[in-house]
């Protein structure tokens, strides 16, 4: 093994040199869902990112919680409820919501304080900063359904998280937003991550989610997944598929990808949570893991290796 590993590691090495070069100081929003870290994968997930920030990107990481909710709704006899893809909160749903958030606050932080010897962490200092970064207003009634507490994002403080950027800490967002009256609302993580990605005008947006992106034939199930798709390409083929109401529907995570190109964003992507190492293999690697939307091709970066 000692004789094969440096043949395959130096090359390895040098071909993700261009990539290092390429992204260092530039900015990343990522979206991590609940799910990843209700399948276990947070620990292994945050040591990418801290790579990642060691090797000079800015990183904002906007994370959901919607297994956390529910598991809080039935753990007090509650059901959660959903309509058009988003969910419907009332009172007791939001409280639910602010102790999911809570929780999941503290765990990502701790994540990020690891600093075990043999491990990736190891002789890290990576500092994480939250803040009131959103206002928010409220959903409304939608087809005769009322949102309640639900909201969507109305402005992002863009320049507070770029002071923070700015001096090396990683932002971490919650799906949460506050009125000019300081009343709370429940955000989804998709609309969050998309907004702030726009408000900074960021690099790259990437989805760490439940699908392994876009594929080819989106009725095809085993078909292979368009590692590259042209935002004109996107636009089409969204306007074609049925309005998503699962994360799991192929609209559902291509809608904000699309969004956010339009917005002004250079690339989004959407990476499958359940590959280990998915987001080091789509930012470092040629082919990349996901599928990566942009407003034009790529052949010039994509060819570095």
């Amino acid at each position: 093994m000692s004789l094969v590993f440096p043949h395959t590691f130096v090359p390895w090495f040098r071909a993700v040199a261009p990539y290092i070069h390429a992204y260092r100081g530039e900015t990343f929003v990522v979206g991590m869902t609940g799910e990843l870290i209700a399948a276990g994968k947070l620990n292994s997930f945050v040591q990418d990112l801290a790579i990642m920030h060691a090797m000079g990107i800015k990183i904002v990481l906007v994370h959901g919680f919607r297994p956390q909710v529910n598991e809080q709704l039935a753990a007090k006899g509650q059901q959660a409820r959903y309509s058009r893809g988003m969910r419907i909160t009332d009172a007791i749903t939001l409280d639910c919501a602010q102790e999911a958030a809570g929780q999941l606050r503290f765990e990502i932080e701790a994540a990020f304080s690891q600093g075990l010897p043999n491990t990736p962490m190891a002789n890290s200092t990576v500092r994480v900063v939250s803040g009131n970064f959103l206002t928010a207003r409220p959903v409304g009634i939608v087809d005769g359904v009322d949102f309640m507490h639900s909201g969507v994002v109305r402005r992002v403080d863009a320049a507070a998280i770029q002071r923070a950027i700015d001096i090396g800490a990683i932002v971490l967002m919650s799906p949460f937003g506050f009125s000019p009256t300081g009343e709370a609302f429940n955000l989804t993580m998709e609309d969050v991550a998309t907004s702030t990605a726009i408000a900074l005008q960021a690099d790259k947006l990437l989805f760490m989610c439940e699908v392994p992106g876009v594929r080819e034939n989106p009725d095809d199930p085993d078909s292979a997944i368009d590692t590259e798709l042209a935002l004109a390409d996107a636009k089409r083929q969204l306007a074609k598929l049925p309005p998503p109401t699962q994360p799991t529907d192929v609209a559902f995570y291509l809608q904000h990808c699309v969004r956010a190109c339009e917005g002004g964003v250079e690339r989004s992507h959407i990476l499958p949570f359940a590959v280990d190492g998915a987001l080091l293999q789509e930012v470092y690697t040629h082919d990349g893991i996901g599928t990566m939307i942009v407003d034009e091709k790529l052949e010039s970066l994509r060819e570095a290796t």
